[in-house]
Formats: structure tokens, sequence, C-alpha cells
């Protein structure tokens, strides 16, 4: 019997090696898995999913194919459903995912801080939070809450398109049928507003633009250019900066611990690594002095709207109720931390 077995597992080591499969598929260390899953809610296409790209390929790089990813892009692991995805990663029905702050804030309300409409001014200010002392406290909190994070990347800064037309006051605003992600801070941002927030995955966000049911949506700029949203009626952007979405590299605790401390630390190294790039690729086209990507709505017909910094302020001054009702809930110390930061950040 014990014969059997040997000529068994020979045989199928034998069909490993003949498919061409890594060696080191065949050579994994104990409770090594075949493949792991990575949730993204975008895919390569953006800058999002290309960060997954990247990590994917550094994590195989680093540890010499011992660790191999498998990207999956519109959440397809929960069915599109990116509210529920920080919860899915926390059980290990996800092995790792690069995350939204936006898409985990129900789940880690501390999150919401970078929601919080106009607490961050440029990207000095957002690199003084994350990479800085508030940073390292907000992955303190995700540690508790039970996923190992490792780095940060960035979505971007979120700008408002729309239908119907140029949106330079809050008045504009009024009645709109904006569709924002699951989030009850997006909801009181928007009403607050005067507008009619729609609350829908981002799978279900561009048919409805398209059929007329919701007139308008904010993503940065990156996003909505790969996406087309031009196609879809979105003729007029405003550029308002209301608040910065960063992304957060991370691990299930589980899988986290199955590795190597060589292993661990290979893939914390490819997160660090991929997350500077990935930042750079989603401000690529809005940080050079020609603004690229402003030309590239501009040549597919879209009205442009900058925002002067009062009229900014007029929307920032509408918001700042829910601002402060917010504060107490994220928690007005880290909140505290974070505008100092923001105040003493290199420009």
């Amino acid at each position: 019997m014990k014969l059997r077995t040997f000529l068994t597992a020979t045989a199928a080591a034998a069909t490993l090696l003949t498919l061409g499969l890594p060696a080191a598929h065949a050579q994994q260390p104990a409770g090594y898995k075949s493949e792991y899953r990575m949730s993204l809610v975008l895919g390569t296409a953006f800058p999002w999913g290309k960060g997954g790209e990247i990590w994917a390929n550094k994590v195989r790089e680093k540890t010499n194919g011992r660790i191999n990813i498998k990207l999956y892009p519109g959440v397809s692991l929960i069915q599109g459903d990116q509210t529920r995805e920080f919860s899915a990663l926390r059980q290990g029905v996800i092995d790792m995912a690069i995350g939204s702050t936006i898409n985990w804030s129900p789940q880690v309300k501390q999150l919401n801080l970078f929601s919080l409409p106009f607490l961050f001014p440029d990207y000095a200010a957002v690199d003084a939070v994350t990479q800085g002392a508030v940073g390292q406290q907000i992955f303190q909190t995700l540690e508790k809450a039970g996923v190992v994070p490792l780095a940060w990347g960035e979505n971007g800064y979120r700008e408002i398109s729309n239908s119907k037309h140029a949106i330079k006051t809050p008045a504009d605003l009024k009645g709109l049928k904006i569709r924002v992600v699951g989030s009850p801070l997006f909801l009181d941002t928007f009403t607050a507003l005067g507008a009619n927030p729609t609350q829908m995955s981002w799978a279900d966000a561009q048919p409805a633009m398209a059929s007329g049911a919701v007139d308008g949506q904010e993503n940065p700029v990156s996003v909505y250019t790969a996406a087309k949203l031009h196609t879809v009626s979105q003729k007029y952007m405003t550029l308002w900066g209301y608040m910065n979405d960063p992304l957060i590299f991370v691990v299930n605790k589980d899988v986290w611990n199955s590795w190597t401390p060589a292993d661990r630390e290979a893939v914390r190294q490819a997160a660090i690594e991929a997350g500077k790039e990935e930042i750079a690729i989603a401000r690529k086209g809005m940080i050079e002095a020609d603004k690229p990507l402003l030309k590239d709505l501009a040549a597919n017909g879209v009205q442009v709207t900058d925002l002067s910094a009062a009229e900014r302020e007029a929307f920032a001054k509408a918001t700042r109720p829910v601002f402060d009702k917010w504060k107490g809930q994220i928690g007005a110390n880290l909140v505290d931390a974070a505008e100092k930061a923001i105040a003493a950040r290199k420009q």
C-alpha cells in the first residue's frame, strides 16, 4: 500500500512537471496554497488593478514562485458587493486585497477619516497622513480588526461628473441623482449639498448612467477616463477634490501566518514597492504641468470646471456640519492628529 502511494505521488509530480508548471509549485512549504486570491474592485486598465498586477508579479519574483497570486477584479469573489470585501477578507473567503478605505469604512469606522469632506487640500496632505503616525495608527487598528496591512496605495482625488449641467456651486447639485458607494458618510455629504445620493456598486453604476437612472457619479479622473464615462452621458466634470481615496494592501491573517518569515517579508516589501508605483500611476496625468488627463477629457467633448479656492470653500462650508458630525464617530483625537499632520506638511 505504501509503495502504491509512493508511485501515485511520483506520477502526480511528474504530471505537474510535464504540464510545464514552475518547479517551485512542487517545492512549496507545507501549508502553502497553489494559488492565492486577490480581490480588487477595478481591473488592470485602471491604476488600482495595475497595482494588484505589480504586487502579484513582485511577490512571485521575490518568493521564487512559492507564492502565486490570481487577480479577481470586480470584487467577483463576493458577487460584486464591494462593501462586503473587508468581512470576506477577515473570514478567509479572500486571501489578500488592495482595498479602498471607503469600501471598508462600514467595518472600520476610523477609515472614514479619508472621506471627511475637504480635509485633504493636496497630495502633500494625503502623504503627511498616510505615511506618518496617523497612517501607522490606522494600520494598528486594521491589525486589531483581523487583517495584516502592508502598504498604502491610492485611487485618487474624487471629482464629480454628471449629464445635466456644469457644477460650480452647491446649488448646482440640488436634485441631481448621484451614484455613491455604500457609505453613510457619502449619503450625508451629498444630502447636505441638496443632491439625491443613490448607493450602488460600480458594476451597476455604468448601466445606470447609460439609462439615465442616475445623473452623475464621483470618482478620480483616471477612473472616469479608463471607464470612458463620456460615453454614458457624463459630459460635465467638476474638479473639486472633495476627498482622496487611499488604498490599502492587505493579507488575511491566517494566510499571513502560514508563510515563512522570509516570505512574509518578501510579500511586505513587494507591497511597499508596488504601492509606491501604483500611487505614481494614479497621480500621473494630474500632477504634470499640462495635466494630460484633462486634455483627454476635453478631446472627448467633456466640459471641465476647475473650481477656484473661493468656490471650493463654498462647498466645504456647506458640508461642514457633516464633517463635525462624523469627527466624533471617527474619533476626535484621530481627526485632530490628521489635521495637525496636514498643517505641518512639506509642500
